[in-house]
């Protein structure tokens, strides 16, 4: 179920990087304001470190065999 008038936004960081943010902005609001001040406070180290534990490969599980 989708939440009624979410906006999507695109910010950029300090090395390039993009993300999305989703908002309910207030009637009134002025959404370049706002927009600025949510990239100033948004935390791109963890967003980062995020993605990378979203796309990590694990290795060298296998079943084991039980032994009699």
């Amino acid at each position: 179920m989708a939440i009624p008038n979410v906006r999507r936004f695109r910010i950029t960081g300090p090395e390039g990087q993009q993300a999305t943010l989703m908002a309910v902005l207030p009637k009134g609001m002025d959404q370049d304001v706002y927009v600025a001040e949510a990239s100033k406070r948004f935390d791109w180290k963890s967003w980062q470190d995020q993605q990378q534990k979203q796309f990590k490969v694990r290795v060298g599980q296998q079943k084991q065999k039980k032994s009699k």
